[in-house]
């Protein structure tokens, strides 16, 4: 049975009275508003152009190629700009119907896409950690077209280019698409170097002022945080998260804490250390194992049933 007239419309009065006194988590009377379903599109139009032939629906033929780049550029250009406008709109309460506001919206748009080639330049070097870094990878279709470590690193340098450009809202939304999808949480602030591997993923969480050198290889469950965030908004802006220098491995379940924190090169982190001071060069830390105990059991008591089928036996 359905609800009753009455009981719907106590529903509609109790929640249009809670829009009223919560009114700071509404939005009506806007049509110019940003949409999270388009801005996934655009990462996925944008993906087609980092890594051409992998993605989208159509078959890539080398004689065609300007028109495919040219065609998902477009669209990118149209729908970007606009997403741009609504999410300076929301921060800096100009009209977007302002021609010198959307001119302003067009040129972020037009100084993140001339960053694609630099993004697909590191892009290559990651595909390159993963292939030489995971003996399991069959091959670099493979790395670009299944692993969820590539993606969430291409994401986060498509987003880490928004936010040097001030950005809001939009690279946010990106990164946690991609830990929506791969359980890999990385800040748009956070700055990654060359040849970066995520190995696994699953559970990592990279902080916004993290700094990571060239040749970082990460596997799951690593945090790099901060010491404290009880500091709230008084910490915007302020270091909070570790810098990783080159050439260092960090295994599963290790947490590396604090702004002032420098992991320095070469350095190797074992398996679920907790780390909140800085490590010098070509060291590797490690946790000490655990005493292992083995004891055997006595001989389980059987079941009533089970003692009974043993005597009919």
């Amino acid at each position: 049975m359905g609800m009753s007239n009455i009981r719907i419309k106590g529903l509609v009065d109790m929640l249009v009275e809670s829009y009223c006194e919560h009114a700071d988590i509404i939005k009506v009377n806007t049509n110019n508003q940003l949409n999270k379903s388009v801005i996934i599109d655009i990462l996925e139009k944008l993906r087609c152009l980092l890594f051409p032939g992998y993605f989208g629906k159509k078959n890539l033929n080398s004689d065609f190629m300007e028109y495919y780049v040219g065609n998902l550029l477009e669209d990118v250009i149209f729908s970007l700009t606009r997403q741009i406008a609504f999410a300076i709109q929301r921060w800096e309460a100009f009209d977007i119907c302002k021609d010198e506001n959307f001119d302003k919206a067009e040129e972020l748009c037009s100084a993140f896409l001339g960053k694609l080639s630099a993004i697909r330049e590191y892009l290559d070097t990651d595909v390159d950690a993963a292939l030489n870094g995971d003996p399991a990878a069959a091959s670099k279709d493979e790395i670009i077209s299944s692993y969820p470590g590539l993606y969430a690193i291409m994401v986060n340098r498509l987003a880490h280019e928004l936010h040097l450009l001030s950005v809001p809202l939009i690279p946010r939304i990106m990164t946690e698409h991609a830990h929506s999808l791969t359980g890999i949480d990385i800040h748009p602030g956070a700055s990654i170097g060359r040849y970066f591997f995520i190995d696994h993923g699953t559970g990592i969480v990279v902080g916004e002022t993290t700094i990571i050198g060239d040749y970082v290889k990460l596997y799951q469950g690593v945090t790099l945080g901060a010491l404290s965030t009880r500091g709230g908004q008084l910490l915007k802006g302020v270091k909070r998260h570790p810098t990783i220098e080159s050439h260092v491995t960090i295994y599963s379940g290790a947490s590396i804490l604090g702004g002032e924190t420098v992991v320095k090169e070469g350095v190797v982190v074992g398996s679920n250390a907790f780390i909140t001071s800085s490590v010098p060069e070509k060291t590797k830390v490690s946790v000490k194992n655990p005493e292992l105990q083995y004891k055997r059991d006595h001989e389980p008591r059987r079941s009533a049933w089970e003692e009974n089928w043993y005597y009919t036996i």
